[in-house]
């Protein structure tokens, strides 16, 4: 116990397969994930040493992620923030090879924001959870409402089917997971064993039903992958035949999914005491395997089926919610605001003049400046 009283939470313990690492420099890839359960956005990667490199920031119920090597959307409680690297390309700090910075926020109101995509023309798409739609964000309104199920009689806070999931194919949003298709308040919750199913937006069609919790579409290689998460199965949807195809049984309840060359990596979570996540049939596969449910990641072989490489989590995080790749980068960080670091640090557009410099360099789009001007320093302005 603490000198308040309160009891302390425990700390948290990260633990690796054993060529996790090599492989995570081979791939020369970081991974970032988020978990709302404790309001954390975890970034990780290698020091130098090769060592691992675990990077957290507190955000308010952080979820759904769409990250690239430049850029983060990330949906948190009442907004939905994007990050830009302030480092240009080949560029370090203090060890770190990329350093998000949070820039603007969209205040949507609590919308529960699950999984979200960037379409080809920079839209942002996220699943509205809560009104049971696909929306956009609005510089007017706390939400621009894109898509809703046809099942879906009307647009209301009442979080009816359990709308989460969203695969993007060529940037744009084509499928989607709900875990039911009731048409009344929280209806979802008395149809979480065999509810569930996959939606192609563009036609209303459903793809596959009968699933258990579906989770994290997306569209990898031609073909629609879908975690099974009420049976801990990671899989693809045959859309012939309309069935989903197992290939994988992971330990946990599965939320969060993303692909590399030939891996699919899967977030995994422990099921919470409650009524909504016991009496699924993981309970009884887990019991039947002989296995206890745990938290971290698992490095799936699309070719075979193998778990290749995990990492697993003790402590304070027991569950995750969405995972992301991020290329080409090594170590990754992220400011936040609960000191004043970011505060301090300051980056400056370029001047024409410099833009005209590096018309043969794009990749370095700005300059940083990591201190105050001095006296006398003059920063021109550029006249239209």
């Amino acid at each position: 116990m603490s000198e308040t009283g309160q009891k302390k939470s425990p700390p948290l313990e990260i633990s690796c397969s054993r060529q996790l690492l090599p492989w995570l420099y081979e791939q020369h890839i970081s991974l970032a994930f988020t978990t709302y359960q404790t309001n954390r956005l975890f970034l990780i990667g290698l020091k130098p040493n090769g060592v691992l490199s675990i990077f957290e920031r507190l955000f308010d119920r952080p979820m759904g992620l769409y990250v690239t090597p430049d850029r983060f959307y990330m949906g948190c409680r009442f907004q939905l923030w994007q990050l830009d690297n302030a480092l240009p390309a080949g560029e370090t700090h203090n060890d770190y090879d990329a350093l998000y910075i949070p820039r603007l926020a969209h205040t949507t109101g609590e919308l529960d924001i699950h999984d979200l995509g960037v379409t080809d023309t920079q839209k942002i798409v996220f699943v509205n959870t809560s009104y049971s739609c696909l929306a956009t964000v609005s510089d007017r309104y706390s939400f621009a409402p894109v898509w809703k199920p046809d099942f879906i009689s009307k647009l209301a806070p009442e979080d009816r089917c359990h709308l989460n999931g969203l695969a993007m194919v060529k940037e744009k949003p084509v499928y989607v997971s709900a875990i039911s298709r009731s048409d009344v308040a929280a209806g979802w919750r008395n149809q979480r064993d065999r509810g569930g199913c996959i939606i192609n937006i563009q036609n209303n069609r459903i793809v596959v039903d009968g699933l258990s919790m579906p989770h994290s579409p997306r569209w990898y290689r031609d073909r629609l992958w879908v975690l099974n998460s009420g049976l801990g199965e990671f899989g693809y949807i045959d859309r012939k035949a309309g069935k989903f195809q197992a290939i994988a049984f992971c330990p946990g309840y599965l939320r969060g999914l993303a692909f590399w060359d030939k891996w699919a990596i899967v977030g995994l979570s422990k099921p919470r005491g409650d009524r909504m996540f016991t009496g699924l049939p993981l309970d009884d596969l887990l019991a039947a395997k002989n296995a206890a449910p745990g938290c971290g990641l698992m490095f799936i072989n699309l070719d075979t089926g193998n778990i290749d490489h995990w990492m697993q989590m003790e402590g304070v995080v027991t569950e995750l919610y969405d995972v992301q790749i991020i290329p080409q980068i090594r170590r990754p960080m992220a400011l936040g605001f609960m000191t004043d670091e970011i505060c301090k640090w300051i980056t400056i557009a370029p001047t024409l003049k410099t833009r005209e410099k590096r018309k043969s360099q794009p990749n370095n789009t700005q300059e940083t400046i990591k201190k105050a001007p001095q006296q006398g320093e003059v920063f021109p302005f550029i006249s239209s």
